[in-house]
C-alpha cells in the first residue's frame, strides 16, 4: 500500500477504541474502504492459529519467548494477557507505517489505546460508543458467540470504560454504520489536511 502523501511527512496514528460490541470492527473495516492509504496495525499474539487464519494478516503469530523478549525489549506499543495468552502491538510495525508518511489506524480496547497514548502522546484517540447501553447490551447478544457470563462481564466493564470517553480526542457515536464511518473519516481526513497544510522546515 503506498503511503497517502509524499515528502517527509510523517504519518498519523488513529487509535480506534470503545467497549466490546460497539461496534469498532465494523467502523474500521468500512473506514478502511473509504480513506485509501490507511494502514491496519495487525497485533502479535501468543495464541495459536486458528483455521483459515493467515500470519500476517489476522495476526502476527510468535512464541511465548519470542513475545517475552519482546516485551523486555520495549518492543511493543501495548500488550495484555486475555485468557491465558498474550496479545500486543509491534512498536516497530507502526513505526515503520508512520515514518513512511502512511496514516495507521489501531483497533483495540481501552486498556491498549492509553498504554498507546503514553508511548505515543501525539496518537488521536477516537472512542466508539453505543447510542444506549441497552444497544449494547442488544449487540452482544445478538452476535451469539458469547455466553451469558462472558456477556456480563463484557458489560460490566463497559460501565467503566464509557466513564473514560471524555477523556479521548473525539468521541463517535455509533447509532447508524454510515454516519458514524463518515465522522470517522473526516476526522482522519481533517488531520490530514491540517498536517500537510503545516509549513515544512
Amino acid at each position: 500500500m503506498e503511503p497517502n502523501r509524499g515528502g517527509d511527512s510523517r504519518g498519523d496514528v488513529f487509535i480506534v477504541s470503545g467497549p466490546s460490541g460497539a461496534g469498532k470492527g465494523t467502523l474500521v473495516r468500512a473506514l478502511l474502504d473509504r480513506v485509501p492509504g490507511l494502514w491496519l496495525s495487525v497485533s502479535a499474539t501468543t495464541r495459536e492459529p486458528r483455521p483459515g487464519e493467515v500470519e500476517g494478516v489476522h495476526y502476527h503469530f510468535l512464541a511465548r519467548e519470542e513475545f517475552d523478549r519482546l516485551v523486555a525489549g520495549d518492543g511493543f506499543l501495548e500488550w495484555a494477557e486475555v485468557h491465558g495468552n498474550r496479545y500486543g502491538t509491534l512498536r516497530s510495525k507502526v513505526e515503520e507505517r508512520v515514518a513512511a508518511g502512511q496514516d495507521v489506524i489501531l483497533e483495540i480496547d481501552p486498556q491498549g489505546a492509553g498504554q498507546v497514548k503514553r508511548a505515543l502522546p501525539s496518537a488521536v484517540l477516537v472512542f466508539i460508543e453505543p447510542p444506549s447501553f441497552e444497544e449494547l447490551r442488544r449487540r452482544l447478544i445478538g452476535r451469539g458467540s458469547e455466553t451469558p457470563e462472558q456477556i456480563e462481564r463484557r458489560l460490566c466493564a463497559a460501565v467503566e470504560e464509557l466513564k473514560i470517553a471524555g477523556t479521548y480526542d473525539y468521541v463517535v457515536i455509533n447509532d447508524d454504520v454510515e454516519r458514524a464511518t463518515d465522522e470517522l473519516a473526516h476526522i482522519v481526513e481533517s488531520h490530514a489536511r491540517t498536517r500537510d497544510s503545516d509549513p515544512k522546515d
